[in-house]
This record gives C-alpha cells, structure tokens and sequence, in this order.
C-alpha cells in the first residue's frame, strides 16, 4: 500500500528531468519588504526522484515571488544545510517537516528524509530557527 501511493503520487506528475532535486530563488514582491532574493535548493532521500515533482511547482504567494525548477542534483557552494524527517505534507510544502524523529509515516519511508541548501548569508538566522523549530538538524559548512 505505501509504494502505491507514492508511487501514485510520483507518475501524477510528469518532468522532462528526472530531477533529484529543486533549485528555489525567492524574491520580495513588496515595497514594504526590503529587496531580498534568497537560493536555496532541496532534495528528497529515500523516495523515488520523481517524488520531489510535485513540490517543486513554481507558486507565489504573499509578499514573496518564488521560482522553481527541477535539478538534477543541488549545486555546491552551499553556506549551510538542514536536513529533516520528510513527512507526507512536505510532499507539497518542503518546509514542512516533523519533529517526531522516530514517527513514521503511512506512505512514506521512515528513513525519507527532505534536504535543504541554503547558498547566502541573507536571512540565514531565520533559515536556521525555522529549520530546528521543525525537528530539523542544521549544519553550517
């Protein structure tokens, strides 16, 4: 039952890139929000590569423009990483992870885990409490 729903999930979305993971540039959309544009790129570990597909769809919301587009490997040059247990919802909000190490998942693999790259010293602060807030475990390169 659970390689059948994720594998659902990773032939519902089809990419031209077998992508292993996906770079993110967000930029401030807002005259109200300093001019900020963050990288960042993240991948997922111990699901199917075509799992990351769905998540990595480009969006926009509030006061941020966030672009999106399937990689084959994140780059190096990153600053600092944040790893975490992936959970079912971060299959479509990578940021979204859990705090319960050892809880599994129905769907998912309990060694899945999501990996963030952060490549700039902007908001990095911010990055690394959002990610120990969450359960994840951060390391500064």
């Amino acid at each position: 039952m659970n390689a059948k729903v994720l594998l659902l999930v990773a032939c519902a979305v089809p990419s031209t890139v077998m992508a292993q993971g996906c770079d993110v540039t967000s930029r401030s959309q807002s005259q109200a929000v300093a001019e900020i544009e963050t990288r960042s790129c993240y991948e997922y570990k111990g699901v199917p590569s075509e799992a990351i597909g769905w998540s990595c769809s480009n969006e926009s919301k509030g006061t941020l423009s966030t672009e999106k587009k399937p990689v084959e490997r994140c780059a190096e040059g990153y600053v600092a990483t944040c790893q975490a247990r992936l959970t079912q919802e971060a299959l479509a909000n990578p940021h979204s992870t859990s705090k319960d190490r050892s809880g599994g998942s129905a769907n998912l693999p309990d060694n899945a885990q999501v990996i963030w790259y952060y490549y700039g010293a902007q908001q990095l602060q911010q990055a690394q409490k959002d990610c120990e807030t969450t359960g994840g475990q951060w390391k500064n390169r």
